[in-house]
């Protein structure tokens, strides 16, 4: 009757608990492989430079500036619509020009400020509002400078003064 019973509650059929000792070894060897390979490429010493030291060509001296002039835009006032909090647009910019068309742009320059006075008093309030619109509205500028003055003559519009009040 003993022999019935144990059968009966089971305890011989149960399957044997799995050691979860390979799982450990396993994380721990990925862990150290890991951090292994990241020193190791952090440190230089795979991928790294061939040569620890870097020699500076003294003989080499620095490139020389380009041969630019800045070629200053009167500063515009624009009236902004009636639907915004603000009511005035301050502008102010240079032109970056090759100094051998430097009087082509110059000659040029009421053109340029009207292109940009209707461009800007074209855009919405909304769009001189966001954080990103200076770099969008710089190169709308520039590209219809680009188009007024003429292929190659202007390089680079800088904005010096962008005030909404």
């Amino acid at each position: 009757m003993s022999e019935d019973q144990i059968t009966e509650s089971g305890d011989e059929d149960a399957p044997a608990k799995s050691s979860k000792m390979p799982l450990i070894l396993g994380v721990l060897a990925a862990l150290l492989g890991g951090g292994g390979g990241f020193y190791a490429t952090w440190s230089g010493m795979i991928f790294g430079p061939e040569s620890e030291t870097v020699e500076v060509a003294e003989d080499n001296p620095v490139g020389a500036l380009p041969d630019v002039t800045f070629v200053a835009v009167d500063p515009m006032t624009i009236s902004l619509g009636s639907s915004s909090s603000n009511k005035h647009l301050r502008f102010r910019a240079h032109l970056e020009v090759p100094t051998q068309h430097q009087a082509d742009v110059e000659h040029l320059l009421p053109r340029v400020v009207d292109v940009l006075n209707g461009y800007l008093r074209a855009v919405e309030t909304k769009d001189l509002e966001s954080p990103s619109a200076l770099s969008r509205l710089r190169a709308q500028m520039l590209r219809r400078v680009q188009i007024v003055t003429g292929t190659g003559r202007v390089n680079d519009l800088l904005v010096m003064e962008f005030v909404l009040n």
